[in-house]
């Protein structure tokens, strides 16, 4: 079986690393020519653990392959995926120029039929807008080729996306084909053979179910972090909350962590979207917009703590930042919270020096020299007013608390993952804060 995948970004990357993982023989297709010289000697353009050994691994065993040329990739191909980006307009609603472009470059180079598969994150409606790009294609070519459009969309977590696309809990196709449903069996065989389901649904049910799935996780992070904030404020403590509820069965304790906000490629953007189909439906989804406004807001709880504390005056005091990823396990600061808390901290006149394990070139990209970067993780408390943690990094849950207290000006932690145990830093000597505790009450 020969497959293509459109696009080398997260997705793509990891679906085409993946397939020819099981023996698939993959093309990767992608117009920066720079990144496909790259993926050639090895070089990922994503931090993603596992995947760079995949990728060199299959490549040099002549299962994967990269080209910028999408019409050789397409001869004798059975499978097309397209997994380009689909980056939010300013309105929220999805840009799907990309996708819609190489459906129609698609209708431009096949000579025999093909199953195009739409793995991009995309809004319901869009495989029908990509069946009509190509057909359109076809007719000005003025040729009759069978094709069949289907839609599978991605469940991947950053940080774990290897083992998700090899081992899923489930796999999501929306197809109203009976020919592109054996082939999508076939595809996915290897993956399924430990019982891992297929779920066939029509492609509308499809698309809807990626947008649901990542606003559900949404909505208890972000009714999470709304809980969190009354219990600092009643005295109650959300790490007690959050196991008296995680232990019920129809809850789960799963994505019900108090933090300083979701971020990353997928769950804004998709909350956006979401919210913009349903407007341009005449509907209103109020939920989803609470869900958008609490974490829009939580982004900015630490940095008001820290405010507070200093009695709204920054001015001079060195901050050093722990973490500036959106979670651990990634280079990806797309909608971080700590690009909201560094841009506040600059702005209050602080002086920010940050230390992240996998993100510090993709930080230089958006600060340049407003911070000060180091490579080792207690740099950034040499003479520091305060410590702030935005992300739950491994290597910063258990450090050297004698070493930190020996570094800093003042030994004072904003903790944004309630990482740490508020007694045991008060024991240590250290002024403590974190979220959903009220960490001065008597």
């Amino acid at each position: 079986m020969k497959i293509s995948v459109v696009g080398t970004g997260y997705v793509g990357l990891v679906t085409g690393a993946c397939f020819s993982e099981v023996g698939i023989d993959v093309t990767c297709v992608d117009i920066d020519e720079n990144k496909v010289e790259n993926l050639k000697k090895g070089v990922i353009p994503i931090y993603e653990p596992g995947l760079d050994e995949m990728v060199l691994n299959n490549f040099n065993k002549g299962r994967l392959h990269f080209t910028t040329d999408l019409a050789s990739s397409l001869e004798d191909c059975d499978v097309v995926f397209i997994a380009v980006g689909t980056p939010p307009d300013e309105d929220g609603s999805a840009d799907l120029s990309h996708v819609l472009g190489v459906a129609r470059e698609i209708g431009q180079h096949i000579d025999d039929y093909i199953l195009v598969v739409t793995k991009s994150t995309v809004p319901v409606g869009t495989s029908e807008k990509v069946k009509k790009s190509l057909q359109e294609t076809l007719d000005k070519r003025d040729v009759k080729i069978d094709f069949d459009v289907a839609s599978n969309p991605e469940f991947l977590k950053e940080g774990a996306a290897v083992n998700d696309f090899l081992r899923p809990d489930r796999i999501v196709v929306g197809t109203d084909s009976e020919r592109a449903e054996k082939i999508i069996k076939r595809l996915y065989k290897p993956f399924t053979l430990n019982g891992h389901p297929i779920i066939f649904m029509n492609i509308m049910s499809s698309e809807m179910t990626k947008y649901t799935a990542n606003a559900m996780l949404a909505t208890k992070i972000s009714f999470m972090n709304d809980i969190a904030n009354l219990c600092e404020i009643v005295g109650a403590n959300i790490n007690m909350v959050r196991k008296g509820i995680g232990s019920d069965s129809r809850i789960g304790n799963k994505f019900i962590y108090p933090g300083t906000g979701y971020g990353g490629s997928c769950f804004p953007k998709d909350v956006k979207a979401l919210i913009k189909t349903a407007a341009e439906n005449d509907y209103d989804l109020q939920v989803l917009q609470a869900v958008e406004a609490v974490n829009d807001n939580q982004k900015s709880i630490l940095f008001r703590k820290v405010m507070k504390f200093y009695n709204n005056n920054l001015k001079g005091k060195k901050v050093a930042l722990w973490g500036l990823s959106f979670k651990p396990q990634t280079d990806d600061m797309r909608e971080a919270p700590s690009l909201v808390i560094i841009e506040n901290l600059l702005k209050a006149g602080a002086e920010v020096k940050a230390y992240d394990p996998a993100a510090m070139t993709e930080a230089k990209r958006h600060f340049g020299d407003k911070i000060e970067y180091t490579t080792d993780q207690f740099d950034p408390l040499i003479d520091a007013d305060c410590l702030i943690v935005p992300t739950e990094w491994p290597e910063f849950r258990f450090p050297n608390f004698k070493v930190m207290k020996k570094l800093m000006k003042k030994p004072v932690v904003f903790d944004g993952r309630n990482i740490y145990d508020a007694n045991e830093m008060k024991e240590l000597g250290f002024k403590y804060f974190c979220i959903g505790i009220d960490t001065e009450r008597k």
